[in-house]
């Protein structure tokens, strides 16, 4: 298997040197996590191929060579950007429009036009890249915000091809995503929809991203299983995990051990607590400090006995917005500083500088207290890298709730970021904690990390990603295939006999906003007035619809009618007929429960039949809907329970009917006393009230459901298109047959 990573970054860096180039190992979690994994599969598997695709770090003028040594030396395909292109993609969208609305950064965002379209362009030059040498079998897995729209354009070029997709930041709640310009937020979830899987680290984030679908493309979802118009997708959770073996064993390094030998001998006498964090106005740097002031405030007895270590690594310096949290950073601790500090102890010792990963394990096994209180955060490694380091099992992890590790980092001391108090009452907290409690919840954390550690979590990922695709081969068989399209046409054309059944709504013609603008166009009445006029070809069209509805569409062609879902029976230029005596006084009593319910779901309506009432909800708010009518239907069971009368949810509506009706058995009673001999009998439905028809045929009948879902029906088809196309093929092989013999 070939395994295909699509990121932003490449894992290794251009250097220009006077020589050349020279090549190094980039750094970040994203590439260290997925390196880790990376690098332990090869060993174990000769056979898989892992080939990395993004941008190198720079712009370069010979790129077929830079291309092709990046190939040979690290088997990773380069996407050449320039620096106009970076900057209106990397710097202008992802990191002036999605970071910070992604990170409830409002304020922050810019919607700029131009920078869309590079975004638009950048994943178009992803896609490229890609289709010079993606092959089938090969599963790609996309990552991060930077690539949202690229699943889509690969599947447009890939249909069966394995795409997974994650998101290392958060998604934001409907609220905040829709502050996107309405083509820009459907174009980024159609895009994340051309995965088979989409991946988040958290409940909250994958809900958050089901909400928009619902609110936005009005995908419903069961159990996080969206099924679109061309596939079904799966979204799930996966809490990103660290390589936990390499930070636990890491304290046990000559190197290690000396090098916090010396950083210790600095903090004696003082409780040490540490804060490392990458320069970004995300990672509540500032709260942090406003916290570690308030704590120094309300407890003077700490002075000269606690310091705070705090590292800020230097991040897109050029960027106006981290320019301004770098100042009041250094603002602040000079502050805190000259009232709290004396000419021998400074209570904030600040670095703004990168740490080696020596110096990074000798931080944080020595020190006694872990602050980490991002404003937002997809997950944060730090918290659990902390975590692995603690062998002696001693010392506190103050969280942020907004972290996507709080979920599974619970035994920490969480707390609300944006609290000032809080913060430092969390500290004095840590302080007082005795140790056996300390070692109680270090353990706990670590076990759960130890066992969900990244390489857990990509092979978790992919192994999903393989049953998503499992499942939908298992659909993929169910669809109509051209032999048994062929085998019908044949079964069709030498029948003596033919029956068609047909629903109508969702099968012959697509759903509208209101039923009577679902009405037959020519092309439609032409195909049924070619079929019905065949030699013993019966058409029997079986709808949800009224009578006169159906009279007034179909009552010129030689086709029988059920309406109100087969209540109501007509052969065709014959009189309507009732399949049995039913009441419709009940009607009077229901009607107002929908009117009151109406009032309470903008956009929905009520259509009333002879015998039937349907509360059509398809122009409402989706997930408004999902619970008005959840409440509607419970109402309507719980008041109709001693009513011979049933209540039916249908595709976007609920219909309240008379019991002991269905499809099935008003096609049964076209069929009583006129079994015939070589008879070829097809039915296509696509809702539920199809259902009791498909159980309802013989054996050697085709039935055929319409959409992905599970069905009684033997085949699927996709859509109403392909309904059209399946029965213009068999109108027109009999037409061409016909002429031949005449």
């Amino acid at each position: 298997m070939r395994l295909i990573i699509v990121s932003n970054r490449l894992p290794v860096n251009i250097v220009k040197t006077d020589d050349g180039y020279r090549y190094e190992k980039s750094s970040g979690g994203l590439v260290s996590g997925l390196g880790a994994y990376t690098e332990k599969r090869k060993q174990n598997s000769e056979n898989d191929e892992i080939i990395w695709v993004g941008w190198p770090g720079t712009a370069v003028e010979n790129e077929e060579q830079v291309s092709a040594e990046i190939y040979e030396k690290f088997n990773a395909r380069c996407v050449f950007l320039t620096e106009d292109e970076m900057e209106n993609f990397y710097e202008g969208f992802c990191n002036h429009t999605i970071w910070p609305l992604f990170h409830y950064f409002p304020s922050y965002a810019s919607f700029n036009p131009q920078h869309w379209e590079q975004y638009i362009s950048v994943n178009k030059r992803f896609c490229d890249t890609l289709k010079s040498f993606v092959r089938p079998g090969d599963v790609i897995w996309v990552h991060d915000y930077h690539l949202m729209l690229l699943p889509l354009m690969l599947r447009n070029y890939f249909p069966d091809i394995s795409i997974g997709f994650f998101l290392h930041i958060p998604f934001p709640a409907y609220e905040v995503f829709r502050l996107l310009p309405s083509a820009w937020r459907e174009e980024i979830l159609l895009g994340l929809f051309g995965s088979d899987l989409i991946g988040f680290h958290t409940h909250d984030y994958r809900s958050y991203f089901l909400h928009s679908a619902l609110r936005i493309l009005g995908y419903a979802n069961n159990m996080g299983e969206v099924v679109t118009e061309k596939q079904f997708s799966r979204i799930d959770e996966f809490p990103m995990g660290i390589d936990y073996e390499k930070f636990s064993s890491a304290v046990y390094n000559p190197e290690i051990i000396e090098e916090e030998k010396l950083l210790m001998e600095n903090f004696k006498s003082v409780k040490l607590i540490i804060s490392i964090d990458r320069q970004d106005y995300t990672k509540g740097i500032l709260n942090r400090l406003l916290g570690f002031e308030y704590f120094l405030s309300k407890h003077p007895s700490w002075k000269e006995k606690i310091s705070l270590v705090m590292i800020v690594v230097p991040s897109r310096i050029g960027v106006k917005n981290y320019q301004e949290t770098k100042s009041k950073i250094d603002e602040l601790t000079g502050r805190i500083n000259g009232t709290y500090g004396s000419m021998t102890w400074a209570p904030v010792i600040y670095q703004y500088r990168s740490v080696t990963f020596s110096e990074l394990i000798a931080l944080y096994h020595g020190c006694d207290i872990a602050l980490v209180t991002p404003l937002r955060d997809g997950m944060n490694l730090v918290a659990k890298e902390f975590i692995a380091t603690r062998d002696h099992h001693r010392g506190v992890l103050i969280l942020s709730e907004m972290a996507g590790a709080a979920d599974e980092l619970s035994e920490s001391i969480i707390i609300n970021p944006n609290n000032i108090e809080e913060i430092g009452d969390a500290i004095a907290r840590a302080l007082s904690m005795k140790t056996d409690d300390q070692a109680m919840r270090i353990r706990t954390m670590q076990e759960r990390i130890r066992e969900y550690d990244v390489f857990n979590w990509a092979e978790d990922f992919l192994t999903s990603l393989q049953r998503v695709k499992d499942k939908q081969q298992r659909l993929k068989t169910r669809m109509l295939p051209q032999a048994i399209k062929n085998e019908i046409a044949e079964q069709f054309r030498s029948a003596e006999n033919r029956t068609l059944i047909l629903d109508y709504d969702g099968t012959l013609i697509p759903f509208a906003n209101r039923p009577e603008a679902a009405y037959p166009g020519p092309l439609l009445l032409q195909l049924l007035q070619r079929l019905s006029s065949l030699k013993n070809t019966e058409i029997i069209i079986v709808s949800g619809r009224d009578r006169y509805t159906l009279d007034h569409w179909f009552a010129h062609l030689p086709v029988h009618l059920a309406a109100e879902h087969g209540l109501l029976l007509k052969e065709s230029h014959k009189k309507w007929k009732m399949l049995k005596p039913v009441r419709k006084h009940w009607k009077k009593k229901i009607l107002p429960i929908m009117k009151m319910f109406t009032t309470k779901l903008p956009g929905s309506f009520i259509e009333e039949k002879d015998y039937s009432i349907v509360f059509h909800y398809r122009k409402s708010r989706a997930e408004v809907a999902s619970f008005r009518v959840k409440e509607l239907m419970d109402y309507l069971i719980n008041f109709t329970a001693n009513m011979d009368v049933q209540v039916v949810e249908g595709d976007k509506n609920l219909e309240v009917r008379n019991a002991g009706v269905d499809k099935g058995l008003a096609v049964m009673n076209f069929f009583s006393g006129k079994k015939k001999k070589s008879h070829f009998i097809m039915a296509i439905g696509d809702d539920k009230t199809d259902e009791d028809l498909f159980r309802a045929l013989p054996a050697e009948a085709y039935s055929i459901k319409v959409g992905l879902q599970a069905s009684y029906a033997k085949y699927n088809l996709l859509n109403t298109q392909a309904v059209f196309d399946l029965l213009s093929g068999l109108s027109l092989n009999e037409r061409i047959l016909n002429l031949q013999k005449s």
